[in-house]
């Protein structure tokens, strides 16, 4: 079977062991947008705020953020197959910067895992994608921390990032946004964060 996105340039390639090939693309809003459109309106996908939005309004979405400098979409790859949604952002140009301490080298991250597939089994998904994503923000982008802010209902994404090694910070409301292109109610988010140290053992 082909690679329908073997042409694309990856930012980032890794073969994970145990797992497989992931390669890191930047998001095409256009091309990509279908896809993700599907991702974004199941249900199990509410805390990413976008249910209920057309293909439409999804491109135009990620149209505007390949606009900033800050903040960066990207679609992971896994063996050839769309694997995830990856989203980084500088965390001072962001509503989480208002909520803690904001340390040189830090970089925020949002990933949505694709869904599994009818009946399938997925075992080491999350460990094999974190790990392209994390090798990929704190050594090929040279950041020194993580900081991830899900939403305190969002007990599964939670608990995963902990398995992960993040440690929990507290808990802040980020307040609402609502600019022309942009528009975010508060929301109640668990911090954590990943340190380079603890990531390599280093």
């Amino acid at each position: 079977m082909s690679d329908p996105y073997a042409s694309r340039p990856a930012v980032h390639e890794q073969t994970v062991d145990g797992f497989g090939a992931v390669r890191v693309l930047p998001l095409d809003p256009a091309a990509d947008a279908p896809l993700l459109h599907r991702w974004v309106s199941e249900e199990r996908a509410v805390f990413w705020g976008m249910n209920g939005l057309t293909v439409e309004r999804v491109a135009e979405t990620y149209a505007h953020m390949e606009t900033l400098d800050t903040h960066h979409a990207y679609l992971l790859v896994k063996d050839g197959a769309p694997a995830a949604l990856l989203q980084t952002y500088e965390p001072e140009a962001d509503r989480v910067g208002e909520c803690y301490d904001v340390r040189p080298g830090d970089i925020g991250v949002h990933l949505l895992l694709a869904p599994p597939e009818p009946g399938g089994t997925r075992s080491g998904w999350t460990a094999g994608l974190a790990a392209a994503v994390i090798t990929y923000v704190l050594v090929a982008l040279d950041k020194r921390r993580i900081v991830v802010d899900p939403d305190v209902g969002n007990e599964k994404a939670i608990a995963r990032f902990l398995k992960q090694g993040f440690t929990a910070g507290p808990r802040v409301v980020l307040p609402k946004v609502d600019l022309p292109d942009v528009h975010l109610p508060q929301k109640r988010a668990q911090l954590a964060f990943l340190t380079r140290e603890v990531a390599f053992g280093g």
